[in-house]
């Protein structure tokens, strides 16, 4: 394979980067991406998508573990085990797709994960990294399905997609019933209705500065 094209004022990282130059945020940085994304073969082009995928999952999963080393609530720590197994499966399905077109996973150095992190940070109570879990799994589940619905799907691409989709499902619904309980008994019921509020605020910031690109990614723009 011939490799992503580079440009001149530096290699550019997936998200808006330049290595050797400076850093770009938002239409800018989709533009700029522009030239080299129409250089590229459509494998290589899904190779990229789906080491963002990848990218995600994994740090979907990294956000699991935080989970698990603050959660002491036995059925949390059963449920948390199974779903950190099913990110790391995912990552897993994406890396097999990738080797499957003869390529290695991409670095991505500011994806969607990236960015929300960035505003966010790292947040230190229990229900809030259990609304920050919910908002991130919404995501990746519109994003599979947005995917889905295009016409020239591989039927490869399919299966993963599909198998994904299946889990993100229960994922949300177990992490958003146990942090209403956890709320509740902190005498805060609206805690976790108020923190996914503030994370979907985050969330559309983020998607507003990354849609354009990913747009040239996945050959819609």
């Amino acid at each position: 394979m011939k490799g992503i094209p580079t440009k001149p004022a530096g290699r550019y990282v997936p998200g808006g980067f330049f290595e050797g130059g400076t850093s770009m945020s938002g239409a800018d940085a989709a533009v700029a991406a522009a030239p080299s994304l129409s250089g590229i073969s459509p494998v290589e082009r899904e190779i990229l998508v789906y080491s963002y995928y990848r990218d995600a999952e994994l740090r979907g999963a990294n956000l699991l573990f935080r989970l698990m080393r603050k959660v002491e609530d036995p059925e949390s720590q059963v449920m948390l085990t199974e779903h950190l197994a099913d990110e790391v499966r995912h990552a897993w399905l994406w890396t097999e797709r990738i080797r499957e077109l003869g390529g290695y996973p991409l670095p991505v150095t500011d994806g969607y994960q990236v960015r929300i992190g960035k505003r966010a940070g790292v947040p230190r109570k229990i229900v809030d990294l259990f609304a920050l879990t919910v908002v991130v799994e919404q995501r990746a589940l519109r994003r599979y399905h947005e995917h889905l619905k295009r016409q020239d799907i591989p039927e490869r691409t399919r299966e993963v997609l599909e198998a994904v989709s299946k889990d993100e499902g229960w994922h949300i619904d177990w992490i958003r019933k146990k942090a209403r309980e956890f709320a509740a008994e902190a005498g805060d019921p609206d805690w976790m209705d108020r923190a996914v509020a503030r994370y979907r605020e985050i969330d559309r910031e983020v998607m507003e500065e990354l849609e354009t690109y990913e747009r040239q990614v996945m050959g819609l723009a």
